[in-house]
């Protein structure tokens, strides 16, 4: 092979696997990196037009100082609310569950609790787990459902074992529970109209907007908001709309 070809091959192949780089895992957090045209708080470029914001934590966060987390209410941009991850598949509860879900209601906040969805672990089992660890009261949020993986399941099988969580859980408290799931996520496994009932928490990051086209009730807009009072980078949020519609989704 003559050189200068050799040479053009080589290239090509540089080439390839810098524009591969860039595709894969560049281009998809871009948005980080993008001058803030708007307003800055908590280290991140905020969305703009909301007015009720919130913050979702689990055991990763660490050891929470409730004393400073407090002052954030008082911010340009307050947090009202907070989701605690709960439980996890059949039997995994959050170790920083309890003590933190009791502290987000001493410390004034509206608190919420979550459950990470296992579709190889019986769907029922994982709402039982649930309710026997959350105790819900007047003025919370409704439980979340949390559903990221499909566990190998056909979208069917996972769409039924999905529904087998919300129905028990709706039992149990009363209320529609919240589905949480990423934009694509949910467009590709579980657009479903019988899901259209219930709140729908979605996440999607590194965008200056929800490009859902259907109704939604909370954007999880970025996982690297820098708090004061939490050492660890967390989850920022908001509500599509006023603290008074936020409240009347509360638990009555």
């Amino acid at each position: 092979m003559p050189v200068w070809l050799r040479n053009l091959v080589a290239a090509c192949i540089v080439l390839v696997f810098f524009a591969g780089f860039y595709w894969f895992f560049i281009r998809p957090y871009a948005y980080r990196w993008k001058p803030c045209y708007g307003q800055k708080e908590y280290g991140v470029c905020m969305p703009c037009n909301y007015e009720v914001h919130g913050i979702d934590i689990s055991h990763y966060q660490g050891k929470i100082d409730w004393d400073r987390l407090v002052h954030n209410k008082d911010t340009q941009f307050p947090i009202h609310f907070i989701f605690l991850k709960a439980t996890e598949g059949g039997d995994h509860g959050d170790d920083t569950f309890v003590q933190n879900f009791g502290k987000a209601r001493q410390y004034g906040f509206i608190r919420g609790a979550y459950h990470y969805f296992l579709p190889r672990t019986d769907a029922q089992k994982q709402a039982d787990f649930f309710i026997r660890t959350v105790q819900l009261s007047k003025g919370d949020l409704p439980p979340v459902l949390d559903v990221e993986t499909t566990g190998k399941k056909s979208p069917q099988e996972l769409k039924t074992a999905v529904k087998t969580w919300l129905d028990r859980v709706e039992a149990h408290y009363g209320v529609k529970p919240i589905l949480y799931t990423s934009y694509k996520f949910k467009m590709r496994y579980l657009s479903d109209s019988i899901f259209n009932a219930y709140p729908y928490w979605i996440a999607h990051y590194y965008v200056d907007s929800v490009k859902y086209e259907g109704k939604w009730h909370f954007w999880q807009h970025t996982d690297v908001g820098s708090v004061p009072g939490i050492e660890k980078e967390v989850d920022l949020n908001v509500f599509n709309g006023t603290f008074e519609e936020l409240q009347s989704l509360l638990v009555r």
